[in-house]
């Protein structure tokens, strides 16, 4: 029966979000209050297991996710991002121009948000193809799936620095397994894939080409790439630290606060504020509204995680997460291909990553300790699964249509297409790691 309970919360969550157009936050809370009172919890500690849930999840996110926000969104306004891609473009030349751009979208995603990247790139990409007369869905997809892996996959994005936490996963580790799957994944559904595209005709709308940022009002190039990259050069750094078996308590302890992710993007973004504002002749007051603006774009996001953590803990406390996990440990199925194929039901039924993500996490928690899986493989897993099939109810299905101005045929081959490759191949990549790790 608890489980028959879950299943119709589910469902109504689903349709909350994709029929009645429901705020994912509010759907979160709404199915959360019911699925504790239908499960048993007394109905006057609903309300405290939905806000320690809450409570819980964003207490050691929130710092992660804001600095991440705050990061991006200077790395996008400075011009750094644009440096970026400018080099990588001018180094490689027409030749190789679509290898630059996927290079610089993944540069670029590893700091900035899925949504402030893709906006930021797409502008890039079409002054390209109309520079150079170049196919922009052959060379501007495979950049966008640099962003979708970087925003499904690597810390500090906000969905899998939430599965970290809710797996107690660690940080450095979770974005090193991520990378070495990131890598071959982008390869595969970005340029490869895109050569069966050359076909599809796309003439991007003149409204989406903004005027760049001028050469000399750019910072240079080293500031740019070594801004952006900090976070993930600090959590590597520290992550191997403990490898080189050091004998110094005092030196020990520092290297662990300092590996602290929240820490690790506290320096980011400290540097970043004097490399690429103050140094350069910003003010406080305008990098501080950069700032509340970054903060603006990530409420919604910060939210849904908060609503999230609400639903998970109302499955602890009800005792149901106990009978779900014993359930699943009857089925013949991997718990990392398990893990997966829930993301994506969620994912494919939703239309949202973010939603996919933190709610299969709810659900698979109970076994991660009982099966001894790999809690950074389950981030990855979860995360793949989450991309799959992005369709008519995903934002970023449309964003895409409209701005490369395609059919909606089109938009499923070349865009729908890829975001499923990446999500196939990341699974594929999670247990090709399970084999090695756990040989």
């Amino acid at each position: 029966m608890a489980l028959l309970t879950i299943l119709l919360c589910l469902i109504l969550l689903v349709l909350l979000v994709s029929w009645a157009k429901v705020n994912p936050f509010l759907a979160f809370l709404l199915v959360s209050v019911v699925a504790g009172l239908l499960l048993g919890i007394p109905a006057e500690k609903v309300t405290a297991s939905v806000q320690k849930g809450m409570g819980d999840t964003m207490g050691s996110l929130i710092i992660i996710i804001c600095l991440g926000a705050m990061l991006g969104k200077l790395i996008a306004t400075s011009g750094a991002a644009q440096k970026i891609a400018g080099v990588l473009v001018n180094a490689s030349g027409k030749k190789n121009m679509q290898w630059a751009l996927v290079l610089a979208g993944f540069v670029v995603g590893i700091p900035l948000f899925y949504g402030i990247g893709f906006v930021l790139v797409v502008p890039l990409i079409f002054s390209i193809a109309y520079k150079y007369k170049i196919n922009a869905v052959y060379i501007g997809l495979p950049m966008l799936a640099a962003l979708s892996v970087t925003h499904g996959f690597l810390p500090p994005h906000p969905s899998p620095t939430a599965l970290v936490n809710q797996f107690h996963a660690n940080m450095g580790v979770t974005l090193v397994y991520g990378l070495i799957i990131a890598i071959p994944t982008i390869i595969i559904a970005g340029p490869l894939y895109a050569r069966t595209l050359k076909n599809i005709h796309s003439e991007p709308l003149a409204t989406f080409r903004p005027a760049d940022i001028a050469d000399e009002d750019l910072p240079n190039a080293f500031n740019s790439f070594f801004s952006a990259l900090l976070p993930v050069v600090l959590l590597m750094l520290t992550t191997l630290y403990p490898h080189l078996n050091i004998q110094s308590p005092t030196l020990n302890k520092w290297m662990a606060f300092i590996g602290d992710p929240a820490i690790v993007m506290l320096i980011s973004l400290i540097y970043a504020t004097f490399s690429l504002g103050l140094s350069r002749g910003k003010k406080m007051g305008a990098l501080s509204s950069i700032y509340v603006e970054a903060l603006k774009d990530i409420a919604i996001i910060l939210l849904i995680i908060a609503g999230s953590g609400a639903f998970k803990q109302v499955l602890v406390d009800s005792g149901v997460s106990t009978q779900i996990a014993a359930q699943l440990q009857t089925l013949n199925m991997h718990p990392l291909v398990m893990g997966w194929v829930i993301a994506a039901i969620i994912r494919i039924s939703l239309g949202s990553s973010t939603v996919a993500g933190l709610t299969a996490a709810a659900i698979v928690a109970p076994i991660i300790g009982t099966q001894h899986v790999d809690p950074n493989l389950m981030v990855l897993s979860i995360g793949a699964g989450s991309l799959v099939l992005s369709h008519v109810n995903d934002s970023g299905f449309w964003m895409y249509k409209e701005y490369f101005n395609l059919s909606i045929k089109d938009t499923f081959r070349s865009w729908s297409a890829m975001e499923t490759l990446v999500a196939i191949l990341g699974l594929g990549g999670v247990m090709l790691l399970n084999l090695f790790i756990h040989r």
